[in-house]
């Protein structure tokens, strides 16, 4: 498996040009000397070596901003209190609701984003101009789109409205926005991107370019975001489209996350790593394990890796969430480990991501960006926003992603009432149940309580619970609907002249 995605990953390794043609920061310019898109890209293999470079950026947003802005502020998870380690606060403050416009967090993950779409923007600028088969430069645009759209998606989620930078920066002109779109504007645009690259990529890849972003993940996420914006029926036609394109749940909840079998049957989009090579490499369970568990957990005997530990550690609440005999919690969670010493300590951690190192510092998982479950779990939430049926399709989605989990039907006649739905918030809560414990850790949580409508209770009332159990600011988790946005960065206010988000 991993010499079958080498052609694919190496081409993350041949950077040094392209990231001369690409600008790191839009308002940072680059000189007159130095190599520009408009000069780089001239032929196919250009192009390709562009959109390698375009998912290097995603590669190095997952190893960080994206589960800390995408996971960490819901109630599923926290942070392990570290007393000697007083500089990650930048951390502790995005988890507690404290984070301010000039923390470096912030800053790193608008420009993540931003300069992920900078790199698709010249794909999407140059390569029409490029000598190629239609079919490669199709694949290529079609490829930039999604990410682009992938990028805009985390924005628009986070900030609210922001600038849609669409052409490549040339000029010191060109670094300026036009300031910030509205929220409905840059939808639009992350739908017209979506679109067209459903209509340009395949359905599958061959074995060397397994993980590609695919037609699947192109209208997957395109249904995502219908549902965010409450189009139910615009999202149920897209998502319908990809329930015929060869995907499926696995037998095992397990073997889905296994790096042995990444980019399964079940997988629709996989931010990509190989343990193998170190600049390729994952890390996430250095991150998750408890800072005090030395190599117990990771298995690695540099222990002074662990420093820097004990992140999006599982919340008690989740865990509570789990019923009984639910096979995914043994998969997704730890409640604690074992120190030969010291006995059981009672410090839980993300299993779902632990499957050994390759090398000192370097694991070899994937991280989950969208999966077939997730598909089916929106399919019934969409049906059912759009009129509950009792003991129809909808319920049997959501029972096969429980059955797989090894957990009791739910019906409209049960007399357990546990497991009887008979209206439709009753089902509505039962999907956002499902929703939690199937895609726990996966960057899922955070966002379905934003459009829900449940963040600000559910956030406070997991405020109320976590701040009695570390030593924290006392103004922890004042949750509002201003802060249910990230401020925009202090840098790009002044630098761009941005409005900030109230606060």
């Amino acid at each position: 498996m991993r010499n079958q995605r080498r052609n694919f990953l190496a081409g993350l390794l041949c950077l040094n040009i392209l990231l001369a043609a690409c600008n790191e920061d839009f308002l940072d310019q680059n000189r007159e000397t130095e190599l520009s898109g408009a000069t780089f890209f001239k032929t196919e293999s250009d192009i390709k070596q562009g959109v390698n470079g375009a998912y290097r950026s995603l590669r190095d947003m997952g190893l960080f901003g994206y589960w800390v802005f995408g996971e960490m502020r819901s109630d599923n998870t926290t942070f392990q209190y570290n007393p000697p380690q007083r500089g990650q606060e930048n951390r502790e403050f995005v988890d507690v609701f404290l984070v301010n416009s000039t923390n470096t967090l912030i800053q790193d993950y608008w420009r993540e984003n931003y300069s992920g779409i900078a790199r698709c923007n010249d794909i999407i600028t140059y390569a029409p101009a490029v000598v190629m088969p239609d079919e490669s430069r199709n694949q290529s645009i079609g490829e930039a789109k999604f990410l682009r759209a992938f990028h805009y998606f985390n924005l628009v989620r986070q900030f609210g409205g922001v600038p849609l930078r669409l052409g490549v920066t040339q000029t010191p002109s060109d670094a300026k926005s036009t300031g910030r779109a509205t929220v409905d504007e840059v939808y639009q645009q992350i739908i017209l991107d979506l679109e067209d690259a459903a209509a340009k990529l395949p359905p599958v890849y061959g074995a060397s370019d397994k993980g590609r972003a695919t037609k699947g993940a192109a209208l997957t996420l395109l249904g995502k975001v219908y549902l965010t914006q409450k189009n139910y029926p615009a999202a149920l036609l897209a998502l319908r489209q990809v329930t015929s394109l060869g995907y499926r749940i696995l037998p095992s909840y397990a073997s889905v996350f296994n790096p042995q079998n990444k980019n399964n049957d079940e997988s629709v989009f996989e931010i990509q790593y190989l343990g193998s090579v170190p600049e390729l490499a994952s890390n996430f369970i250095y991150q998750f394990a408890p800072f005090n568990s030395g190599s117990i957990v990771t298995g690695d005997r540099n222990t002074t890796l662990s420093y820097n530990a004990g992140w999006n550690i599982p919340t008690h609440d989740l865990i509570e969430a789990y019923e009984p005999g639910d096979l995914r919690k043994d998969v997704s969670l730890k409640e604690g480990f074992t120190d030969p010493e010291a006995g059981f300590v009672n410090v839980p951690y993300i299993n779902k991501y632990n499957h050994g190192i390759v090398d000192i510092g370097s694991t070899d998982d994937n991280f989950p960006v969208i999966r077939y479950a997730d598909v089916l779990l929106m399919i019934a939430e969409c049906l059912n926003e759009q009129g509950f049926v009792a003991n129809g399709e909808a319920f049997t989605l959501l029972n096969e992603i429980r059955v797989r989990a090894g957990l009791q039907p739910k019906t409209s006649g049960n007399v357990n009432p546990s497991l009887r739905i008979q209206n439709q918030q009753e089902f509505r809560d039962a999907i956002f149940q499902e929703r939690r414990v199937e895609l726990a850790f996966e960057n899922q949580r955070w966002y379905d309580l934003v459009r829900s409508g449940r963040a600000v209770a559910v956030m406070t009332a997991h405020g109320r619970e976590e701040i009695p159990k570390q030593p924290i600011p006392s103004n922890s988790y004042m949750v509002t609907e201003n802060n249910l946005l990230l401020p925009i960065p202090q840098r790009e206010v002044n630098l761009d002249n941005l409005t900030q988000n109230p606060m």
